[in-house]
């Protein structure tokens, strides 16, 4: 059935600027339904929040996503600096070819993916203010519509325009997201990778290709996610994304000096920091 939509999606025409903005594969799936469900929500014009610790592979989902239904993807980084220009555009000071300065307006990414029918992805989302958040509800409700408030225009969203955000809750800086504004997304969950996806996943996107120590890094996750869920370590040392980097220097350096480099010493508590070297050290 998934299959059959996609095939069905119109054919589109990119400009080189959009092309640049096409997503790659690159995400490897604990379960295909993640994929699928995420695809069917969108195709079918829902807006899809990837909820998700640090590291599960959400932004490279969300590229895989475009690659997909070949659309442009135009991001945001959330943080409180977030404001209306950010999300809208802003007005610059230009010249025109005789040299006459006047005022032009720089659409930013919402605008572009509405006024093209394509995708936006807003990364980290409860990582913004409170107060900038609403400008997006009537993006991201049934209108499809906003008014700009730097060129008075108000835009409808062109066919073929999708919303995809990210989450990760309980990490430093977030705030949990209000009722109304996650009633406007269906919530997929990203977990991290084990056992022989992750193998794959490594095999396929890291510097190292021996197998044996490939999977002594396999081993090494699955029991950092076993102290994560325990309550032991913090997200941080799980991360797919650290520990890809891990991987990546074990090609140059013990393996052992590479944890410490890529997962170690990013983490604050002392007795995390013990506690990964000790698990660590019975691979390596």
């Amino acid at each position: 059935m998934l299959e059959q939509r996609l095939q069905h999606l119109p054919p589109v025409t990119l400009t080189d600027e959009e092309k640049q903005l096409l997503g790659e594969p690159g995400y490897t799936a604990p379960e295909p339904s993640i994929i699928e469900d995420a695809l069917s929500a969108l195709i079918l014009g829902k807006n899809v929040l990837l909820k998700g610790p640090t590291g599960s592979g959400k932004t490279r989902l969300a590229s895989l996503l475009a690659a997909l239904l070949q659309q442009p993807m135009y991001s945001i980084n959330c943080s409180v600096d977030l404001d209306s220009e950010a999300l809208l555009g802003y007005k610059t000071l230009d010249y025109d070819d005789n040299q006459k300065a006047q005022i032009r307006f720089v659409p930013g990414p919402v605008e572009k993916a509405m006024k093209r029918g394509q995708l936006l992805y807003i990364d980290e989302i409860n990582m913004a203010k409170a107060d900038t958040l609403p400008i997006l509800n009537g993006v991201l409700d049934y209108r499809r519509m906003i008014l700009n408030p730097f060129t008075s225009e108000t835009i409808q969203a062109k066919e073929g325009f999708g919303v995809i955000a990210a989450i990760n809750e309980g990490y430093v800086g977030t705030t949990p997201l209000n009722e109304a504004l996650k009633n406007r997304f269906v919530v997929i969950d990203v977990p991290y990778l084990q056992g022989k996806a992750l193998k794959k996943l490594v095999l396929t996107q890291s510097l190292q290709k021996d197998e044996e120590i490939v999977q002594f890094f396999v081993q090494l996750s699955d029991d950092l996610l076993s102290k994560v869920r325990d309550g032991q370590l913090s997200e941080d040392a799980a991360s797919i994304r650290s520990l890809l980097d891990a991987c990546d220097l074990s090609t140059i350096m013990p393996p052992l000096r590479a944890i410490k480099r890529a997962i170690v010493d990013k983490l604050e508590d002392e007795r995390e920091r013990t506690a990964v070297i000790d698990i660590a050290e019975t691979y390596f």
